[in-house]
Protein backbone atom coordinates (compact mmCIF):
# COMPACT_ATOMS: atom_id res chain seq x y z
CA UNK A 1 0.00 0.00 0.00
CA UNK A 2 1.54 3.22 -0.76
CA UNK A 3 1.95 6.54 1.12
CA UNK A 4 0.47 8.73 -0.94
CA UNK A 5 -2.83 7.44 -2.16
CA UNK A 6 -3.64 10.79 -3.81
CA UNK A 7 -0.68 10.09 -6.01
CA UNK A 8 -1.57 6.89 -6.93
CA UNK A 9 -5.24 7.84 -7.75
CA UNK A 10 -3.41 10.62 -9.85
CA UNK A 11 -1.80 7.56 -12.08
CA UNK A 12 -4.57 5.55 -12.89
CA UNK A 13 -6.08 5.90 -16.12
CA UNK A 14 -9.01 8.12 -16.08
CA UNK A 15 -12.26 7.79 -18.31
CA UNK A 16 -14.73 9.89 -20.10
CA UNK A 17 -11.48 12.73 -20.82
CA UNK A 18 -11.00 13.88 -24.15
CA UNK A 19 -7.26 13.55 -25.77
CA UNK A 20 -6.93 16.97 -27.31
CA UNK A 21 -8.03 20.26 -28.57
CA UNK A 22 -8.37 19.41 -31.98
CA UNK A 23 -10.24 16.02 -31.33
CA UNK A 24 -12.49 18.34 -28.87
CA UNK A 25 -12.97 20.90 -31.43
CA UNK A 26 -14.15 18.27 -34.22
CA UNK A 27 -16.67 16.66 -31.91
CA UNK A 28 -18.36 19.38 -31.03
CA UNK A 29 -19.23 20.34 -34.44
CA UNK A 30 -20.21 17.17 -35.35
CA UNK A 31 -22.60 17.05 -32.23
CA UNK A 32 -24.20 20.55 -33.15
CA UNK A 33 -25.24 19.05 -36.37
CA UNK A 34 -26.53 16.05 -34.56
CA UNK A 35 -28.34 18.17 -32.11
CA UNK A 36 -30.28 20.30 -34.60
CA UNK A 37 -30.81 16.92 -36.94
CA UNK A 38 -32.46 15.72 -33.24
CA UNK A 39 -34.66 18.13 -33.49
CA UNK A 40 -35.90 18.28 -36.98
CA UNK A 41 -36.29 14.09 -36.52
CA UNK A 42 -38.29 14.46 -33.29
CA UNK A 43 -40.58 17.24 -35.64
CA UNK A 44 -41.16 15.03 -38.13
CA UNK A 45 -41.90 11.82 -35.85
CA UNK A 46 -44.68 13.75 -33.89
CA UNK A 47 -46.05 15.09 -37.41
CA UNK A 48 -46.17 11.66 -38.66
CA UNK A 49 -47.85 10.53 -35.41
CA UNK A 50 -50.06 13.20 -35.28
CA UNK A 51 -51.35 13.16 -38.99
CA UNK A 52 -51.41 8.97 -38.50
CA UNK A 53 -54.19 9.97 -35.40
CA UNK A 54 -56.18 12.47 -37.21
CA UNK A 55 -59.60 11.60 -38.98
CA UNK A 56 -57.34 12.20 -42.29
CA UNK A 57 -55.12 9.02 -41.61
CA UNK A 58 -55.80 7.35 -44.51
CA UNK A 59 -54.04 10.59 -46.56
CA UNK A 60 -51.40 9.53 -45.03
CA UNK A 61 -51.06 6.18 -45.93
CA UNK A 62 -51.87 7.14 -49.47
CA UNK A 63 -48.68 9.55 -49.01
CA UNK A 64 -46.78 6.61 -47.95
CA UNK A 65 -47.59 4.20 -50.21
CA UNK A 66 -47.34 6.46 -53.44
CA UNK A 67 -44.96 5.16 -56.25
CA UNK A 68 -42.62 7.82 -57.68
CA UNK A 69 -41.75 4.73 -60.39
CA UNK A 70 -44.22 2.23 -61.00
CA UNK A 71 -42.53 1.17 -63.87
CA UNK A 72 -39.13 -0.03 -62.31
CA UNK A 73 -39.64 -3.80 -61.66
CA UNK A 74 -36.40 -4.93 -63.35
CA UNK A 75 -34.32 -3.32 -60.17
CA UNK A 76 -36.77 -3.57 -57.78
CA UNK A 77 -37.19 0.13 -57.80
CA UNK A 78 -41.00 0.41 -58.04
CA UNK A 79 -40.69 1.42 -54.75
CA UNK A 80 -43.18 3.29 -52.57
CA UNK A 81 -42.30 6.79 -50.78
CA UNK A 82 -41.50 5.05 -47.49
CA UNK A 83 -39.61 2.56 -49.03
CA UNK A 84 -37.39 5.33 -50.88
CA UNK A 85 -37.22 7.01 -47.71
CA UNK A 86 -35.76 3.74 -45.66
CA UNK A 87 -33.75 2.04 -48.63
CA UNK A 88 -32.69 5.29 -50.66
CA UNK A 89 -32.49 8.31 -48.05
CA UNK A 90 -31.38 5.95 -45.35
CA UNK A 91 -28.08 4.67 -47.81
CA UNK A 92 -26.47 9.01 -47.17
CA UNK A 93 -26.99 7.84 -43.29
CA UNK A 94 -25.52 5.31 -43.30
CA UNK A 95 -22.89 6.83 -45.77
CA UNK A 96 -21.99 9.49 -43.17
CA UNK A 97 -21.90 6.36 -40.53
CA UNK A 98 -19.31 4.88 -42.68
CA UNK A 99 -17.48 8.23 -42.25
CA UNK A 100 -17.42 8.50 -38.93
CA UNK A 101 -16.56 4.64 -38.62
CA UNK A 102 -13.37 5.22 -40.80
CA UNK A 103 -12.17 8.31 -38.74
CA UNK A 104 -12.48 6.69 -36.07
CA UNK A 105 -10.56 3.92 -36.29
CA UNK A 106 -7.92 5.66 -38.49
CA UNK A 107 -7.72 8.88 -36.54
CA UNK A 108 -9.97 8.90 -33.69
CA UNK A 109 -10.79 7.35 -30.52
CA UNK A 110 -11.02 3.92 -32.01
CA UNK A 111 -7.64 4.21 -32.81
CA UNK A 112 -6.29 3.74 -29.66
CA UNK A 113 -6.87 0.35 -28.97
CA UNK A 114 -6.71 1.04 -24.40
CA UNK A 115 -9.21 4.30 -25.29
CA UNK A 116 -11.41 2.10 -27.74
CA UNK A 117 -12.12 -0.49 -25.46
CA UNK A 118 -14.71 0.85 -23.34
CA UNK A 119 -17.07 1.66 -25.55
CA UNK A 120 -16.63 -0.90 -27.98
CA UNK A 121 -16.94 -3.24 -24.69
CA UNK A 122 -20.17 -0.86 -23.73
CA UNK A 123 -21.74 -0.74 -27.12
CA UNK A 124 -21.15 -5.22 -26.85
CA UNK A 125 -23.42 -5.13 -23.94
CA UNK A 126 -25.61 -2.39 -24.65
CA UNK A 127 -26.55 -4.72 -27.89
CA UNK A 128 -26.43 -8.22 -26.25
CA UNK A 129 -28.43 -7.54 -23.21
CA UNK A 130 -31.44 -6.12 -24.52
CA UNK A 131 -31.67 -8.66 -28.07
CA UNK A 132 -31.35 -11.16 -24.66
CA UNK A 133 -34.21 -9.44 -22.78
CA UNK A 134 -35.98 -9.31 -25.84
CA UNK A 135 -35.58 -12.68 -26.80
CA UNK A 136 -36.82 -13.96 -22.92
CA UNK A 137 -39.92 -12.36 -23.68
CA UNK A 138 -40.55 -14.06 -27.06
CA UNK A 139 -39.42 -17.54 -26.79
CA UNK A 140 -41.57 -19.76 -28.52
CA UNK A 141 -42.66 -17.80 -31.47
CA UNK A 142 -40.43 -17.96 -33.86
CA UNK A 143 -41.66 -15.48 -36.50
CA UNK A 144 -41.84 -12.66 -33.28
CA UNK A 145 -37.99 -13.24 -32.36
CA UNK A 146 -37.37 -12.18 -36.02
CA UNK A 147 -37.55 -8.83 -34.42
CA UNK A 148 -34.73 -9.65 -31.83
CA UNK A 149 -32.44 -7.00 -33.18
CA UNK A 150 -35.04 -4.05 -33.10
CA UNK A 151 -33.92 -2.65 -29.45
CA UNK A 152 -30.13 -2.72 -29.81
CA UNK A 153 -30.00 0.67 -31.52
CA UNK A 154 -29.06 3.84 -30.30
CA UNK A 155 -30.05 6.97 -32.17
CA UNK A 156 -27.49 9.96 -31.49
CA UNK A 157 -29.50 12.33 -33.12
CA UNK A 158 -32.63 11.72 -30.43
CA UNK A 159 -30.36 11.29 -27.67
CA UNK A 160 -28.21 15.05 -28.75
CA UNK A 161 -31.91 16.16 -28.86
CA UNK A 162 -32.79 15.43 -25.46
CA UNK A 163 -29.99 16.90 -24.12
CA UNK A 164 -30.58 19.93 -25.91
CA UNK A 165 -34.45 20.50 -24.92
CA UNK A 166 -33.66 19.99 -21.27
CA UNK A 167 -30.36 21.97 -21.78
CA UNK A 168 -28.01 19.97 -20.26
CA UNK A 169 -24.31 21.15 -20.38
CA UNK A 170 -23.02 17.06 -20.10
CA UNK A 171 -19.15 17.28 -20.55
CA UNK A 172 -17.87 16.68 -23.75
CA UNK A 173 -16.18 13.36 -22.86
CA UNK A 174 -19.02 11.94 -21.68
CA UNK A 175 -20.86 13.31 -24.84
CA UNK A 176 -17.92 11.96 -26.60
CA UNK A 177 -18.67 8.30 -25.20
CA UNK A 178 -22.13 8.40 -26.39
CA UNK A 179 -21.16 9.48 -30.09
CA UNK A 180 -18.60 6.74 -29.76
CA UNK A 181 -20.76 4.30 -28.52
CA UNK A 182 -23.05 5.33 -31.20
CA UNK A 183 -21.22 4.60 -33.89
CA UNK A 184 -19.47 1.13 -32.90
CA UNK A 185 -23.30 0.05 -32.27
CA UNK A 186 -23.97 1.25 -35.80
CA UNK A 187 -21.14 -0.86 -36.96
CA UNK A 188 -22.79 -4.07 -35.04
CA UNK A 189 -26.34 -2.80 -36.68
CA UNK A 190 -25.02 -2.60 -40.05
CA UNK A 191 -23.74 -6.23 -39.96
CA UNK A 192 -27.04 -7.70 -38.56
CA UNK A 193 -28.97 -5.75 -41.46
CA UNK A 194 -26.23 -7.34 -43.67
CA UNK A 195 -25.93 -10.99 -42.17
CA UNK A 196 -29.76 -11.13 -40.95
CA UNK A 197 -32.23 -9.09 -42.81
CA UNK A 198 -30.94 -10.00 -46.72
CA UNK A 199 -33.86 -11.53 -49.07
CA UNK A 200 -33.73 -13.11 -52.10
CA UNK A 201 -29.64 -12.58 -52.66
CA UNK A 202 -28.25 -12.87 -56.33
CA UNK A 203 -24.41 -12.69 -55.88
CA UNK A 204 -24.05 -11.56 -59.73
CA UNK A 205 -25.56 -8.56 -58.75
CA UNK A 206 -23.73 -7.63 -55.48
CA UNK A 207 -20.44 -8.57 -57.35
CA UNK A 208 -21.42 -6.10 -60.13
CA UNK A 209 -22.19 -3.48 -57.26
CA UNK A 210 -18.67 -3.86 -55.94
CA UNK A 211 -17.41 -2.36 -59.21
CA UNK A 212 -18.71 1.42 -59.11
CA UNK A 213 -17.49 0.91 -55.01
CA UNK A 214 -14.03 0.10 -56.67
CA UNK A 215 -13.97 2.96 -59.32
CA UNK A 216 -15.60 5.43 -56.33
CA UNK A 217 -12.42 4.38 -54.24
CA UNK A 218 -9.65 5.08 -56.72
CA UNK A 219 -10.72 8.52 -57.19
CA UNK A 220 -11.50 9.59 -53.83
CA UNK A 221 -7.72 7.83 -53.31
CA UNK A 222 -6.19 10.13 -56.05
CA UNK A 223 -8.12 12.91 -54.16
CA UNK A 224 -10.90 13.57 -56.77
CA UNK A 225 -14.17 15.11 -55.77
CA UNK A 226 -16.03 15.39 -58.89
CA UNK A 227 -19.59 15.65 -57.88
CA UNK A 228 -20.52 14.65 -61.26
CA UNK A 229 -18.09 11.61 -61.23
CA UNK A 230 -18.81 10.33 -57.45
CA UNK A 231 -22.43 10.73 -57.19
CA UNK A 232 -23.59 8.75 -60.21
CA UNK A 233 -21.29 5.93 -59.01
CA UNK A 234 -22.81 5.72 -55.68
CA UNK A 235 -26.32 6.11 -57.07
CA UNK A 236 -25.25 2.98 -59.99
CA UNK A 237 -23.98 1.11 -56.61
CA UNK A 238 -26.84 1.74 -54.65
CA UNK A 239 -29.21 0.61 -57.54
CA UNK A 240 -27.48 -2.52 -57.64
CA UNK A 241 -26.96 -3.51 -54.53
CA UNK A 242 -30.76 -3.04 -53.94
CA UNK A 243 -31.57 -5.23 -56.81
CA UNK A 244 -29.12 -7.98 -55.49
CA UNK A 245 -31.40 -8.55 -52.41
CA UNK A 246 -28.59 -6.81 -49.58
CA UNK A 247 -30.24 -3.56 -47.98
CA UNK A 248 -29.05 -1.02 -49.62
CA UNK A 249 -28.00 1.20 -47.36
CA UNK A 250 -24.94 -1.29 -46.88
CA UNK A 251 -23.35 0.57 -49.84
CA UNK A 252 -24.15 3.56 -48.55
CA UNK A 253 -21.07 2.74 -45.93
CA UNK A 254 -18.98 0.28 -48.10
CA UNK A 255 -18.56 3.79 -50.20
CA UNK A 256 -17.76 5.86 -46.83
CA UNK A 257 -15.08 3.19 -45.92
CA UNK A 258 -13.59 3.90 -49.13
CA UNK A 259 -12.43 7.52 -48.36
CA UNK A 260 -9.17 8.27 -46.81
CA UNK A 261 -9.22 10.23 -43.84
CA UNK A 262 -5.89 11.76 -43.17
CA UNK A 263 -4.61 15.40 -44.48
CA UNK A 264 -2.67 14.89 -47.79
CA UNK A 265 -0.22 17.24 -49.60
CA UNK A 266 -0.62 19.95 -46.74
CA UNK A 267 -4.33 20.35 -46.82
CA UNK A 268 -5.95 21.56 -43.19
CA UNK A 269 -8.69 18.40 -43.14
CA UNK A 270 -8.53 14.85 -44.48
CA UNK A 271 -11.53 13.80 -47.74
CA UNK A 272 -13.29 11.73 -44.99
CA UNK A 273 -13.58 14.75 -42.40
CA UNK A 274 -14.54 16.95 -45.93
CA UNK A 275 -16.83 14.35 -47.07
CA UNK A 276 -18.48 14.53 -43.53
CA UNK A 277 -18.50 18.09 -43.22
CA UNK A 278 -20.37 18.69 -46.26
CA UNK A 279 -22.74 15.56 -46.17
CA UNK A 280 -23.57 15.45 -42.39
CA UNK A 281 -26.38 18.62 -43.29
CA UNK A 282 -28.11 16.33 -45.86
CA UNK A 283 -28.33 13.66 -43.82
CA UNK A 284 -29.22 15.24 -40.09
CA UNK A 285 -31.40 17.81 -41.52
CA UNK A 286 -33.46 15.74 -44.43
CA UNK A 287 -32.17 11.62 -44.76
CA UNK A 288 -33.24 10.84 -40.95
CA UNK A 289 -36.16 13.06 -40.68
CA UNK A 290 -37.63 12.41 -43.88
CA UNK A 291 -37.47 8.84 -43.13
CA UNK A 292 -38.80 9.46 -39.18
CA UNK A 293 -42.03 11.06 -40.83
CA UNK A 294 -42.19 7.91 -43.38
CA UNK A 295 -41.50 5.44 -40.48
CA UNK A 296 -42.91 6.48 -37.25
CA UNK A 297 -46.85 7.13 -38.30
CA UNK A 298 -48.90 4.97 -36.36
CA UNK A 299 -52.62 4.94 -36.01
CA UNK A 300 -53.99 3.85 -32.58
CA UNK A 301 -57.69 4.71 -33.73
CA UNK A 302 -59.53 1.85 -32.87
CA UNK A 303 -56.48 -0.40 -31.52
CA UNK A 304 -57.19 -2.13 -28.18
CA UNK A 305 -54.31 -0.37 -26.42
CA UNK A 306 -54.53 -3.31 -23.74
CA UNK A 307 -53.57 -5.94 -25.93
CA UNK A 308 -51.03 -3.83 -27.60
CA UNK A 309 -49.59 -2.93 -24.01
CA UNK A 310 -49.18 -7.04 -23.07
CA UNK A 311 -47.99 -8.25 -26.71
CA UNK A 312 -44.92 -9.69 -25.81
CA UNK A 313 -43.07 -7.83 -29.08
CA UNK A 314 -44.15 -4.48 -27.29
CA UNK A 315 -43.13 -5.60 -24.07
CA UNK A 316 -39.62 -6.62 -25.27
CA UNK A 317 -39.02 -4.02 -27.16
CA UNK A 318 -39.67 -1.63 -24.33
CA UNK A 319 -37.90 -3.68 -21.53
CA UNK A 320 -34.92 -4.23 -24.10
CA UNK A 321 -34.50 -0.52 -24.67
CA UNK A 322 -35.23 1.31 -21.12
CA UNK A 323 -33.34 -1.69 -19.15
CA UNK A 324 -31.37 -3.57 -21.36
CA UNK A 325 -29.81 -0.75 -22.72
CA UNK A 326 -28.92 0.34 -18.98
CA UNK A 327 -27.49 -3.12 -17.41
CA UNK A 328 -25.96 -3.40 -20.41
CA UNK A 329 -23.95 -0.59 -20.79
CA UNK A 330 -23.35 0.77 -17.05
CA UNK A 331 -22.74 -3.46 -16.38
CA UNK A 332 -19.90 -3.72 -19.23
CA UNK A 333 -18.23 -0.01 -18.19
CA UNK A 334 -18.71 -0.13 -14.50
CA UNK A 335 -16.35 -4.00 -15.45
CA UNK A 336 -14.16 -2.54 -17.26
CA UNK A 337 -12.88 0.11 -14.95
CA UNK A 338 -12.65 -2.67 -12.08
CA UNK A 339 -10.36 -4.75 -14.45
CA UNK A 340 -8.67 -1.84 -16.10
CA UNK A 341 -8.24 0.29 -12.33
CA UNK A 342 -9.39 2.89 -13.87
CA UNK A 343 -11.91 5.40 -12.43
CA UNK A 344 -13.94 8.25 -13.21
CA UNK A 345 -12.70 11.70 -14.61
CA UNK A 346 -12.84 14.48 -12.05
CA UNK A 347 -16.52 15.23 -10.10
CA UNK A 348 -18.49 12.48 -12.39
CA UNK A 349 -19.82 9.87 -10.78
CA UNK A 350 -22.06 6.59 -11.68
CA UNK A 351 -25.04 8.27 -12.20
CA UNK A 352 -23.84 10.56 -14.88
CA UNK A 353 -23.46 7.22 -16.92
CA UNK A 354 -26.26 5.99 -15.83
CA UNK A 355 -28.25 8.78 -17.55
CA UNK A 356 -26.14 8.53 -20.86
CA UNK A 357 -26.92 4.80 -20.33
CA UNK A 358 -30.64 5.69 -20.13
CA UNK A 359 -29.79 7.99 -23.60
CA UNK A 360 -28.65 5.41 -25.39
CA UNK A 361 -31.82 3.34 -24.88
CA UNK A 362 -33.22 6.17 -27.37
CA UNK A 363 -33.22 3.58 -29.95
CA UNK A 364 -35.46 5.52 -33.01
CA UNK A 365 -34.45 5.67 -36.64
CA UNK A 366 -31.94 2.25 -36.64
CA UNK A 367 -34.62 0.20 -34.38
CA UNK A 368 -37.87 1.31 -37.02
CA UNK A 369 -36.04 0.21 -39.54
CA UNK A 370 -34.76 -2.84 -38.20
CA UNK A 371 -38.34 -3.17 -37.09
CA UNK A 372 -39.17 -2.71 -40.54
CA UNK A 373 -37.11 -5.57 -42.25
CA UNK A 374 -37.80 -7.88 -39.61
CA UNK A 375 -41.89 -7.78 -39.91
CA UNK A 376 -41.90 -6.15 -43.49
CA UNK A 377 -43.23 -2.47 -43.42
CA UNK A 378 -47.22 -2.17 -42.87
CA UNK A 379 -47.87 -5.37 -41.22
CA UNK A 380 -49.85 -5.60 -37.43
CA UNK A 381 -46.77 -6.57 -36.39
CA UNK A 382 -44.49 -3.89 -37.85
CA UNK A 383 -47.20 -1.41 -36.37
CA UNK A 384 -46.74 -3.27 -32.48
CA UNK A 385 -43.08 -2.88 -33.39
CA UNK A 386 -42.96 1.02 -33.91
CA UNK A 387 -45.24 1.47 -31.13
CA UNK A 388 -42.53 -0.10 -28.58
CA UNK A 389 -39.55 1.86 -30.24
CA UNK A 390 -41.24 5.14 -29.83
CA UNK A 391 -42.59 4.24 -26.24
CA UNK A 392 -38.92 3.02 -25.20
CA UNK A 393 -37.55 6.03 -26.51
CA UNK A 394 -39.83 8.41 -25.04
CA UNK A 395 -39.52 6.16 -21.55
CA UNK A 396 -35.61 6.00 -21.74
CA UNK A 397 -35.22 9.65 -22.74
CA UNK A 398 -37.81 10.75 -19.78
CA UNK A 399 -35.64 9.04 -17.74
CA UNK A 400 -32.17 10.17 -18.85
CA UNK A 401 -33.58 13.83 -18.28
CA UNK A 402 -34.88 13.20 -14.51
CA UNK A 403 -31.32 12.02 -14.14
CA UNK A 404 -29.47 13.93 -16.06
CA UNK A 405 -30.71 17.38 -14.57
CA UNK A 406 -30.24 16.90 -11.07
CA UNK A 407 -26.43 16.88 -11.99
CA UNK A 408 -26.56 19.83 -14.58
CA UNK A 409 -24.87 22.44 -11.85
CA UNK A 410 -22.35 20.16 -11.78
CA UNK A 411 -22.16 20.00 -15.70
CA UNK A 412 -22.16 23.74 -16.47
CA UNK A 413 -19.31 24.20 -13.39
CA UNK A 414 -17.28 21.30 -15.60
CA UNK A 415 -18.28 23.16 -18.83
CA UNK A 416 -16.86 26.50 -17.64
CA UNK A 417 -13.81 24.83 -16.24
CA UNK A 418 -13.30 23.47 -20.21
CA UNK A 419 -14.11 26.56 -22.03
CA UNK A 420 -11.98 28.79 -20.13
CA UNK A 421 -9.56 30.64 -22.51
CA UNK A 422 -7.38 33.28 -20.00
CA UNK A 423 -5.41 34.29 -22.86
CA UNK A 424 -7.70 34.42 -25.56
CA UNK A 425 -5.49 32.03 -28.05
CA UNK A 426 -8.99 30.32 -29.01
CA UNK A 427 -7.46 27.51 -27.08
CA UNK A 428 -9.25 26.10 -23.59
CA UNK A 429 -6.67 26.32 -21.01
CA UNK A 430 -7.30 22.86 -20.09
CA UNK A 431 -5.62 21.68 -23.36
CA UNK A 432 -2.89 23.37 -22.35
CA UNK A 433 -2.22 23.69 -18.81
CA UNK A 434 -1.85 19.51 -18.60
CA UNK A 435 0.32 17.54 -20.43
CA UNK A 436 -2.16 14.42 -21.12
CA UNK A 437 -5.62 16.06 -20.85
CA UNK A 438 -7.26 12.86 -22.21
CA UNK A 439 -7.61 9.43 -22.95
CA UNK A 440 -7.57 6.16 -20.65
CA UNK A 441 -3.71 5.91 -21.66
Amino acid sequence: MTDHPDEERSTRPRLFRLSSWREAKFLAEALRMETVGGALLLLGAVLALIWANTPWTETYEQLRRFVPWPGGEPLHLDLDLAHWAGDGLLAIFFFVVGLELKREFVDGSLRNPRQAALPIVAAIGGMAVPALIFVLFNLGDSSALQGWATPTATDIAFALAVLAVIGSHLPLGLRAFLLTLAVVDDLFAITIIAVFYTDDFNLLLLLGSLLPIVVFALLVQRGKTWWWALIPLAVTAWTLMHASGVHATIAGVLLGFTVPVLARNGAERGMAEHLEHRWRPVSAGIAVPVFAFFAAGVSLRGTDLGAIATDPIVLGIVAGLVLGKVIGILGASYLMARFTHAELDDELTWTDLLGVSLLAGIGFTVSLLIGELAYGAGTERDGAAKVAVVAGSIIAATLAAVVLSRRNKVYRRLHERASRDADADGVPDIYQTSPRPGGTD
